[in-house]
């Protein structure tokens, strides 16, 4: 497994508030990405010197959260990977598979949590 990416991924109600603060600190939106479990938009920051964030619309969180955002080459050994460190997915069984991309939270035995994904490529 290789890890391709990695980096904070806010998960707010309010993601145009978060966007607008790295938008002020000097980062620019690359890219977004709508209709993720039908009501989930998530987009991708970069800064000058290759400092990397991602903020999400997540309507159903009552506030802010922080997580780890680890993109890898195959997501299935890298789910395999942290199940084996106790880690337990937040969806249960399910995996969110947008075509382009599978994706799930992937929670610690503290508490701790890693978005883990992998982008497929065509």
């Amino acid at each position: 497994m290789k890890i391709t990416s990695f980096n904070p991924l806010i998960v707010s109600p309010k993601a145009e508030d978060a966007i607008a603060l790295f938008e002020a600190l000097g980062f620019e939106r690359r890219h977004q990405k709508t209709g993720i479990n039908g009501d989930i938009t998530s987009v991708a920051m970069k800064n000058a010197d290759g400092f990397q964030v991602n903020v999400a619309q997540v309507d159903k969180v009552p506030q802010d959260m922080t997580l780890i955002r680890m993109n890898v080459d195959d997501f299935d050994e890298a789910y395999a990977f942290l199940t084996a460190r106790g880690f337990r997915n937040a969806q249960g069984d399910s995996v969110t598979d947008t075509g382009t991309s599978r994706a799930t939270m992937m929670v610690s035995p503290s508490g701790f949590a890693i978005n883990l994904a992998q982008h497929i490529k065509a």
